[in-house]
């Protein structure tokens, strides 16, 4: 597919469920209305995860987790070599921090 040659995977969230103590949990609480985890990976397509970052509280957005990616060295985001992308959804680049 000529759409994707220079693609050489996908990144997205997903929420899973999460147990936190009581007084942590109104930061974990995101659009499911249960305290949940944010996690962000990337995966090639041989579908094998090539960066994943786990942790976030579930009211995290998106765009901010990745951000941090990006911007964290110690989180050791692999860019993608010149030339080649990542497809991601647009919703990561609608909110400002």
């Amino acid at each position: 597919m000529p759409y994707f040659e220079n693609c050489i995977g996908a990144i997205d969230e997903t929420h899973i469920g999460a147990r936190v103590p009581p007084e942590l949990q109104v930061a974990y609480i995101g659009r499911y209305g249960t305290p949940t985890q944010n996690i962000m990976a990337v995966c090639d397509f041989n579908m094998c995860f090539t960066f994943v970052l786990a942790g976030w509280e579930g009211s995290t957005h998106d765009s901010r987790i990745f951000q941090r990616a990006l911007m964290k060295p110690s989180y050791h985001f692999l860019f993608p070599p010149t030339g080649k992308i990542l497809i991601t959804k647009l919703e990561k680049f609608k909110k400002e921090y």
